[in-house]
């Protein structure tokens, strides 16, 4: 990756660090998760209101690292439309992009993630907002943590 695009993957996560969109909590949820990431202390709690299978709206609270923080207002962003088969399929593109540093090809914000690929303990921070948002949608109320994924 060029350090002109790094640079930019860079400015995307502090970005989204600094000015989360789509934070708080949704009145009009009809599904909430939470996860947890013992590792390093990040908290995340995911709300969906879902029309059909379809996320109507999305929104997340907690508190973390920046790399979590930044991962989940960018999930909410991404999510937002999207069915639960879309969701996952999402969800499986990040966490390639995560664990492997390969960033598609095309310029995407979630591409801004794939230097976490070399730190390995943050993996968990980056997917966190993401495993609650699949819980959410699967209407499983267990919390999801970092511990029981293989990230």
């Amino acid at each position: 990756m060029s350090p002109d695009l790094t640079d930019l993957y860079q400015q995307v996560i502090l970005h989204h660090n600094r000015r989360p969109r789509n934070r708080g909590r949704l009145p009009t949820a009809n599904r909430v998760a939470h996860g947890d990431n013992p590792s390093c202390g990040d908290q995340c709690d995911v709300y969906l209101r879902l029309d059909g299978d379809r996320i109507a709206e999305i929104s997340f609270d907690g508190s973390g690292c920046a790399i979590s923080q930044a991962s989940s207002s960018l999930m909410t962003t991404q999510l937002k439309g999207r069915t639960a088969a879309e969701a996952n399929e999402l969800y499986r593109q990040f966490h390639e992009i995560v664990t492997t540093g390969q960033a598609p090809e095309e310029i995407s914000d979630l591409a801004a993630f794939a230097g976490v690929h070399s730190f390995p303990a943050r993996i968990k921070c980056a997917t966190l907002g993401w495993h609650a948002a699949l819980n959410a949608l699967k209407g499983d109320a267990a919390a999801a943590t970092t511990e029981s994924h293989h990230d």
